[in-house]
């Protein structure tokens, strides 16, 4: 009977490994080198489609900004969600720091349990809607910033070109 209710060794060890910072700390680095490395594919890839495009339309004088265009639009969004992913890896931890707190002060001020639960359902609604509006800004505007600084660097490198 007793072998029924204790959990298996692996789940102790498993417990144990996850429990230390620096197990924590590897896993976040290797999320980190993941993304990096699928965004840097990503990078590689719409700047080889614009290069195509851009020798292919080489033929005229005159080539269309068109693939500029969606370049550096392309570029802009990666780097803008990249940039909400990073916001948000170090804002979830503050937020669910703040969070306790104040559910945890208001357990002190004598809240009952069932105004606890609706309070805190409350308070979670607003701390994510706040966080999710805060994500979404820095995260457009990174975009946007970085799509205008890819459109003129593609231009600029269309005009030393023919230059």
């Amino acid at each position: 009977m007793a072998d029924q209710t204790e959990s298996p060794r692996s789940y102790h060890i498993f417990i144990t490994i996850m429990s230390k910072r620096r197990t924590w700390v590897c896993l976040f680095i290797a999320v980190y080198a993941i993304l990096v490395s699928s965004s840097w594919n990503l990078l590689r890839s719409v700047l080889n489609w614009y290069k195509l495009q851009y020798t292919s339309s080489n033929s005229d004088y005159s080539p269309s900004r068109l693939p500029a265009v969606y370049a550096s639009v392309v570029l802009g969004a990666m780097f803008g969600a990249m940039s909400m992913v990073a916001a948000m890896t170090v804002a979830v931890p503050a937020v669910m720091v703040i969070w306790i707190s104040v559910v945890v002060l208001l357990a002190f001020f004598g809240k009952s349990r069932r105004v606890l639960v609706v309070e805190g359902r409350k308070i979670t609604r607003e701390v994510v809607g706040f966080v999710f509006k805060v994500l979404l800004k820095e995260g457009n505007v990174v975009a946007a910033f970085c799509a205008v600084l890819a459109y003129f660097l593609l231009i600029r490198r269309d005009f030393d070109s023919y230059g």
